[in-house]
């Protein structure tokens, strides 16, 4: 090392008031790496939300001293960077302006508002236009598909296009055919290619036998198997930092809620007929489907409204009623869970629910969910009917008291007056919390919650 350089420490920052560590998912960077400012130094995960650090300064990665799967203190060193004698600041100066929120760098479009905690006189201007500097990465990744990076939408810190850009530009068929090669014509076409027959999958709309409102394809994960394809019966399967904490938080929940478990089957008929009656329009005017989740979900609150207990978090000598109701919305993914919040759910029309729902599920799949997103929430709701389920035993979302879900809707031979009528079915399934809830008063909102659900007419609005 030369003697205009200097050493600075990358520290563990605090993501949120409440966190007091993180967790090293994956270095994005290895020692040795170029680093650019504002450009991803790793993955970070904690029992919220996952989110990237982004680098403070210019330079080269020089050492790391957290390894991946490492749960780090916050303020503590986790690598340093070798940085130019004139552009390093002194450890003092970068503990003062702190390091940029890596939920902030990670996800937020307009980035700028200063991180929590940095004083007007930071080192640095979130504010300032970042489009034209691009990340090695982001460069090459453009080269290889011919693309325009003026064309590029960046949702990084002030407007900078991310790795994550540029592959979401290509998911949606975006290249610049000016900047097409013979060697990259192919691979440029090829994203807009898959586009066109999703879209056209998407519009055939296979039958689904296991339920009406099957709306997609399980996801299921993918798992590199360890030396190939030998001999063994076996293989081993690392387990990931947040698959540790979902496992944690499970447990939590099981060994400290005695859970019971009650179940309702509910008519659903003139809700697929307000729904198939819909679809089309609001497809049209909000840009995003309207599905059976939305309906619920009002029901559920307006429930809620009636039995308020169910909103409830159980405190030894107390039990504690929160005004607000705020629906947890429990989101596969891949490999993991999330159960991101939509706030205040009693004051949103089954319109706003259902653009909350879209957006929340979007965000989640996407990894761009923001620590705000997964906190605060008062009840759970889960959609097990989307995989063609048909009856749950959910575990309680811990500390809640109850969580519900819905599952798939079915046609069933139904006695209506004594006579057979084909009609449309849906179990709702509620695991609570017995220390809090009893028999009676689940009975009773789970009823309510079936009057409201099939209360819905061909005349019922949405706005």
């Amino acid at each position: 090392m030369s003697d205009n350089t200097k050493l600075t420490d990358v520290i563990m920052p605090q993501l949120a008031e409440s966190l007091v560590s993180a967790t090293i998912g994956k270095w994005l960077k290895q020692p040795g790496d170029s680093i650019e400012q504002y450009e991803p130094l790793c993955d970070l995960i904690t029992d919220k939300v996952n989110a990237e650090l982004p680098a403070t300064v210019d330079g080269t990665l020089v050492e790391l001293l957290a390894e991946e799967g490492q749960t780090v203190n916050v303020g503590e060193v986790i690598a340093r960077i070798a940085v130019a004698g004139s552009a390093a600041p002194s450890a003092p100066a970068a503990a003062e302006a702190g390091a940029p929120s890596a939920s902030a760098a990670a996800q937020a479009p307009a980035a700028s508002r200063p991180a929590a905690g940095r004083p007007a006189a930071a080192a640095f201007d979130a504010s300032a236009p970042m489009r034209s500097r691009y990340s090695p990465a982001v460069q090459t990744l453009a080269a290889e598909h011919g693309i325009d990076l003026t064309a590029v939408p960046g949702t990084g810190l002030g407007g900078r296009i991310t790795r994550k850009d540029v592959l979401a530009f290509l998911e949606n068929g975006g290249a610049s055919a000016a900047g097409i090669s013979v060697g990259t014509a192919s691979s440029a076409r090829q994203p807009a290619l898959q586009a066109i027959q999703e879209e056209v999958q998407e519009a055939l709309e296979p039958v689904r036998h296991s339920g009406l409102h099957l709306s997609e394809t399980p996801r299921i994960p993918t798992i590199e198997v360890e030396g190939g394809r030998g001999s063994s019966s076996e293989y081993l399967i690392d387990v990931t930092p947040i698959r540790n904490t979902i496992a944690t938080r499970m447990r939590q929940s099981v060994s400290e809620i005695p859970h019971a478990w009650t179940m309702i089957e509910v008519d659903v008929t003139n809700l697929v007929v307000l729904r198939n009656k819909l679809k089309d329009e609001f497809k049209r005017k909000e840009g995003i489907n309207l599905t059976y989740l939305a309906f619920l979900m009002k029901a559920v609150v307006s429930a809620i409204k009636d039995y308020p207990i169910m909103n409830s978090v159980w405190a030894v000598d107390k039990i504690i009623v929160k005004r607000d109701i705020n629906i947890s919305l429990a989101v596969g993914t891949e490999d993991s869970v999330m159960t991101p919040v939509i706030k205040k759910a009693d004051q949103k029309n089954v319109a706003g629910l259902a653009r909350e729902i879209d957006e929340l599920a979007l965000k989640t799949r996407e990894g761009k969910l923001r620590l705000e997103d997964m906190q605060g929430g008062t009840f759970t709701v889960n959609n097990t009917g989307s995989f063609g389920s048909i009856l749950s035993y959910p575990i309680i979302n811990y500390p809640q008291a109850a969580i519900l879900t819905f599952e798939s809707i079915v046609k069933k031979p139904v006695v209506i007056n004594d006579m057979i009528a084909v009609r449309s079915m849906a179990n709702i399934c509620l695991s609570l919390d017995h220390r809090i809830l009893d028999g009676v008063i689940c009975g009773r909102f789970l009823q309510r919650v079936k009057d409201n659900v099939e209360g819905y007419t061909p005349d019922t609005k949405l706005y």
